[in-house]
């Protein structure tokens, strides 16, 4: 696919993004700014990421080129160097200190372009006693008190695979940081670095549980609490093919119309009673082990019972809803989510397929202007895969 710059069609269309690859969270956010219209050129070192793979099934990756670069090479430093002149945005997730040493750091970039958004994807943040240690997702949401109340079991909390950090606390707040600081830059010429801290990002997701617990009526007990299925009306249910609801019934109204469409309007007990919230539980779940999750989900979908069957990824492209809203799309052999938000004039799109490493690299750096890339694959500064 012959590469061309300010092709997007998403808002974004026209800012340029030099992404220093890493795993999880980088690259996710770096698809975003892609899906979004933003070119995005992908730095890589020559081989590929550990854990990352690569090839057009890699979907994080989707939408920008690869170029391999091997940035022990000051050559290819000084092409990181040269790409960032014309770039908006530098996003890296190495540990703190190692794009200094490695000659791109903030302050190496900046005296190339004063105007660049340095964007920082880490665990732990730029500094604090964790900074220069190793992590992984459940240990950022375990240390901000968000890990301890997942999950519906007393005896131990429950993670929901690397949602809620990497992606949640993660991705999601470094491209806000991104877009802050460029419509920033744009008034006032001057970039800035953008700390995106995995730790700080989830505890800020957490805002709700931080503001039941400043009410006085939380308690830090899973299974206890109004949305951690300590009520039997916000909770999951078994169906009798072993399959599952979730049932979100929450206030009166749609309460009313929930026990009305189970059919045990007349003989549940008072929700407000709480002696008698077991015996409400059980009645739910005897109740909905009668029939099948599909028989359920014929019941209750599109009422205003808040009631929806649980599905995997796969059926779930399949679901009435998700299928007319286009949610999920089979997209150059692969089932991926499309790009989101959506917007009303300039709409985003899938860019092109997910690259492995160096599969661009002379398209790529060519386009963005760098001269003498022959010389640069030629010297092993750069690889073509």
């Amino acid at each position: 696919m012959r590469i061309e710059l300010g092709q997007g069609t998403g808002p974004l269309r026209g800012v340029k993004v030099v992404e220093i690859a890493g795993i999880g969270p980088g690259p996710h956010a770096c698809m975003i700014l892609a899906d979004l219209g933003a070119d995005v050129i992908r730095i890589e070192r020559p081989g590929g990421q550990a854990l990352a793979g690569g090839g057009p099934h890699m979907l994080l990756n989707r939408g920008r080129p690869s170029v391999a670069l091997d940035l022990k090479n000051p050559r290819a430093v000084e092409t990181v160097l040269e790409l960032v002149e014309d770039a908006d945005v530098l996003v890296e997730g190495m540990r703190p200190g190692v794009a200094e040493r490695l000659g791109f750091g903030p302050e190496q970039c900046r005296e190339r372009n004063e105007r660049l958004v340095y964007g920082r994807m880490t665990g732990w943040g730029q500094d604090g006693p964790f900074a220069q240690a190793a992590g992984h997702d459940m240990n950022y949401i375990a240390i901000t008190g968000a890990l301890f109340g997942l999950g519906q079991d007393k005896s131990r909390p429950h993670f929901p695979g690397n949602l809620v950090g990497d992606f949640g606390g993660g991705s999601t707040y470094l491209v806000i940081g991104i877009l802050a600081a460029l419509l920033e830059a744009r008034v006032s010429g001057q970039g800035q670095v953008v700390d995106a801290a995995i730790v700080d990002g989830t505890a800020h997701l957490n805002t709700m549980t931080a503001a039941f617990l400043a009410s006085g009526g939380y308690r830090e007990e899973r299974a206890a609490n109004l949305l951690d299925g300590g009520v039997p009306y916000y909770d999951l249910y078994e169906t009798a093919d072993g399959r599952h609801m979730s049932v979100g019934a929450l206030e009166p109204q749609f309460y009313a119309e929930f026990v009305r469409l189970l059919g045990i309007e007349d003989t549940a007990p008072d929700r407000y009673d709480a002696t008698q919230a077991d015996a409400l539980r059980k009645l739910i779940a005897e109740t909905f082990r009668q029939r099948t999750q599909a028989e359920w989900v014929e019941v209750f979908e599109g009422t205003d019972a808040c009631v929806a069957g649980i599905l995997p990824l796969t059926e779930a492209a399949e679901h009435p809803h998700i299928k007319a809203r286009g949610t999920l799309v089979h997209h150059d052999g692969y089932l991926q989510p499309a790009p989101a938000p959506r917007f009303s004039r300039t709409e985003a799109t899938i860019g092109r397929l997910a690259e492995s490493a160096g599969d661009s690299t002379r398209e790529a750096l060519a386009a963005w202007g760098i001269d003498d890339v022959d010389d640069l694959i030629e010297s092993g500064a750069a690889v073509q895969a």
